[in-house]
C-alpha cells in the first residue's frame, strides 16, 4: 500500500472524529476530555491515536470517540478468521469508533465504526480492506426513527450499488446479535467487513459515505427524544438494557477482540462500555407495555424500509 494512500486514509478519519466530537459538545454543552497516546517502541503495537470522552453530560452520559492508527508485527486471529491465508502478517490498522450513551432512556445508544486494515506479508504486496458500519440500540422503539436510521443508511451506499444497503443490513443484524440470548441487540442498520471490491479507491470511498452519514442518521433522534420525560420505571429499564450491550461487546464484538489481542490501548478500547448498567435473574416486561414492545416490535429482524 502506498504511504500517500494512508496517509489520505488516516487524514480523512482524524476530520471525520473533530466534526463528530464538535457536533457532539454542541448537542450537549459539555466538553470532550481529549486525550492523546503514543505506543513507544517496545510494546506490542506502535502507532498514535486519540481518544475523545464526555462524561456526566447533560444530554450524554456517556460518549466516546477514538481516532487510532497502529501497526504490529502479527494479524491477531480476530483479524484472519476470513483470511487465514494472512495470519501472522505484520498490519497497520486505523479507524474511527463511537459509542454514545444518552442520560434520557428514549434516546437510543448509537455505535459507528469505519477503519481500514493493510496487511504486509513479507514478500508480498500489501493486502488492504475496509469495514465499518452504524447501528442504534434503543431502549424505547419508535418506528419512525427506525425508518429515518435505516434511511439515511441505504441512501449513504446508493453510490456504491442497490445490493450493498440489503446485503450490509442483513450482516449488521447477523453480527449485532447475541447468540447466548437469542436475541437482536438493537434495531441494526448496516455493517461489513473485509471490504476490497472495486480497489483501494472504492473502499475508502465507502467508508467516506457511511462516516459522513452519521450525524445526519442520528442527530435528528436525539432532538427528537432528548426532552421526553421519563422516571425510574424508564431509568431501569434503560440500565437493564445497558446491560445486554455489555454482554455483546466482551462476549462477541471483533473489534473489541482485536484491539486486546493486538495488544491495544485498553481504555480506548473499551470507550464503548455505559457508566452504569444492571443486571436481573429472569426478568421479564409487562404484557402490552412499551418495554414489551421492545422485544416484539423493534429487537427483531425486520425490514424498516
Amino acid at each position: 500500500m502506498q504511504q500517500s494512500n494512508s496517509a489520505a486514509v488516516g487524514s480523512y478519519l482524524r476530520g471525520l472524529q473533530q466534526s463528530i466530537i464538535a457536533a457532539l459538545e454542541k448537542a450537549d454543552g459539555g466538553i470532550c476530555l481529549h486525550d492523546a497516546w503514543h505506543k513507544p517502541p517496545g510494546e506490542a503495537l506502535q502507532g498514535h491515536g486519540l481518544t475523545c470522552i464526555l462524561e456526566g453530560g447533560a444530554l450524554f452520559e456517556r460518549a466516546g470517540c477514538g481516532f487510532s492508527q497502529v501497526r504490529g508485527p502479527k494479524l491477531p486471529p480476530s483479524a484472519t478468521q476470513n483470511r487465514p491465508e494472512l495470519a501472522g502478517a505484520p498490519f497497520e490498522a486505523m479507524g474511527v469508533s463511537l459509542v454514545f450513551h444518552p442520560r434520557n432512556p428514549y434516546v437510543p445508544i448509537v455505535h459507528m465504526n469505519v477503519r481500514m486494515l493493510a496487511a504486509l506479508p513479507e514478500g508480498g504486496e500489501p493486502v488492504c480492506w475496509f469495514g465499518g458500519g452504524m447501528d442504534l440500540t434503543p431502549c424505547y422503539g419508535f418506528e419512525e426513527d427506525a425508518v429515518h436510521f435505516h434511511t439515511v443508511c441505504r441512501d449513504a451506499l446508493a453510490p456504491f450499488g442497490d445490493d450493498k444497503y440489503p446485503r450490509f443490513k442483513t450482516w449488521c443484524d447477523e453480527y449485532f446479535f447475541l447468540k447466548h440470548r437469542n436475541e437482536q441487540r438493537g434495531i441494526g442498520g448496516i455493517f461489513f467487513d473485509d471490504f476490497a471490491e472495486g480497489g483501494f479507491d472504492n473502499g475508502f470511498a465507502l467508508i467516506r459515505s457511511v462516516g459522513d452519514a452519521f450525524l445526519p442518521a442520528y442527530l435528528p433522534l436525539v432532538e427528537r427524544r432528548r426532552h421526553t420525560h421519563y422516571d425510574e420505571r424508564e431509568r431501569n429499564f434503560q440500565l437493564y438494557r445497558r446491560g445486554r450491550y455489555v454482554e455483546f461487546n466482551l462476549v462477541w464484538d471483533r473489534g473489541t477482540h482485536f484491539g486486546l489481542q493486538s495488544g491495544g490501548r485498553t481504555e480506548s478500547i473499551l470507550l464503548s462500555m455505559p457508566p452504569l448498567a444492571s443486571w436481573a435473574y429472569r426478568q421479564q416486561p409487562e404484557p402490552g407495555s412499551p418495554e414489551a414492545a421492545l422485544y416484539s416490535d423493534f429487537i427483531v429482524r425486520r425490514d424498516w424500509l
